[in-house]
């Protein structure tokens, strides 16, 4: 892996540099600067306020989600020496805060990684929390003038992405994982080891509503969409054509489709280790072939034509969405790992693409059948 050299002169990528920029205009989670052999390097807080709970908030809804980050390079929490630790973590901004809070009482540095504003097991995955970024970071941060020690912590979730034998040959550190949680972190740096307790991963049902906002911010996407899809199919009739019945027609049609979407994301988050198969697809596959059963057998309250070939086409659109969002879902876990999750979509995707087309042929056979007379 080729590593990114400088863009100039080794200060010109540290934090402290970036803040000078800026006149000094701190961000509102650093407290001050401190003086070090390599300059001065912002001190963050530990606690988070209201400006860090709202965006937080915008994140969980999906609002400006791409661009929540921090600037990459080094940062001081308290009041740190040379023999301090080393914590290594994402620039994304909620795992930063996560990171911090948990902090309070400590003297320590912090090296974050520019991952594109991606947390650390996802970044781990797309090779942003690396190798060649830690080692990067390292030689530009001159940690090696700041610390005397040669180790720096990283989390266990970011050991996917870093070869640790990489990292000692090229800058003399070696690297250690701290616990699964940040809020693990002081009892982990007070006995200098993790418990088993603190190696292993939860996702309780808790942690799985907690990313669901994000999940259906997809509705605000697709539903407009499936609408005028909907409104378009039911436009094309033999005769007169009313747009008003038309409209309603397509509202009504519309709400098992949004309900697939919700069984895909809040569905799938709410009953995840309780049904059947270990593929999220499948699960959803399951989930979406009862809900359109249920559709099709009520056709009349969603206002869809008794015909079989529109029931045809129904369980195979609701079946696909519904597996769709859940295969979504699997990212925002950590039940997969990340080849998992790309095996999974290699193999689904084709799938679920050849369902839909089978579909829409059937809706169009439909159509045309009632053309035909």
């Amino acid at each position: 892996m080729e590593k990114n050299k400088p863009c100039c002169a080794p200060k010109c990528c540290d934090t402290a540099q970036s803040f000078e920029s800026q006149n000094s205009n701190f961000p509102s989670w650093v407290v001050d600067e401190i003086d070090t052999p390599i300059g001065k390097i912002p001190r963050i807080k530990t606690q988070t306020d209201f400006s860090d709970a709202l965006g937080a908030l915008k994140v969980r809804l999906g609002i400006n989600r791409d661009n929540y980050k921090v600037p990459p390079g080094l940062y001081a929490v308290g009041d740190p020496t040379e023999n301090s630790p080393v914590l290594a973590t994402a620039n994304y901004k909620l795992t930063f805060d996560g990171l911090r809070k948990e902090l309070p009482g400590q003297n320590l540095w912090i090296i974050v990684l520019d991952t594109r504003g991606i947390n650390v097991w996802c970044a781990a995955g797309k090779g942003t929390f690396g190798t060649a970024e830690l080692i990067r970071r390292i030689e530009l941060a001159r940690l090696e003038k700041v610390v005397s020690h040669k180790n720096i912590i990283l989390p266990q979730l970011g050991a996917p992405g870093v070869a640790a034998h990489e990292v000692r040959k090229n800058t003399g550190f070696k690297v250690s994982y701290g616990p699964v949680y940040a809020k693990d972190l002081p009892a982990f740096l007070q006995n200098g080891q993790a418990t088993t307790a603190m190696r292993k991963v939860h996702f309780t049902l808790v942690d799985r509503l907690i990313v669901i906002p994000v999940e259906l911010n997809y509705i605000f996407k697709v539903v407009p969409a499936l609408f005028i899809l909907l409104l378009l199919f039911n436009l094309v009739s033999p005769g007169e054509v009313d747009f008003l019945s038309s409209f309603m027609q397509s509202v009504s049609n519309l709400v098992p489709y949004v309900i697939a979407i919700v069984l895909g994301t809040v569905g799938i988050a709410a009953l995840l280790p309780y049904i059947p198969f270990r593929s999220f697809a499948a699960k959803g596959l399951l989930l979406g072939l009862a809900w359109s059963a249920f559709t099709v057998r009520h056709y009349a309250l969603f206002n869809f034509p008794e015909n079989s070939l529109v029931a045809a086409a129904n369980i195979l659109f609701l079946t696909a969405l519904t597996s769709f969002f859940a295969l979504n879902f699997t990212g925002s876990t950590t039940y997969t790992s990340v080849s998992g999750v790309q095996k999974e979509t290699l193999y689904t995707i084709p799938l679920l693409a050849v369902g839909t087309l089978i579909g829409l042929g059937l809706a169009i056979a439909y159509k045309i059948m009632l053309f035909r007379g």
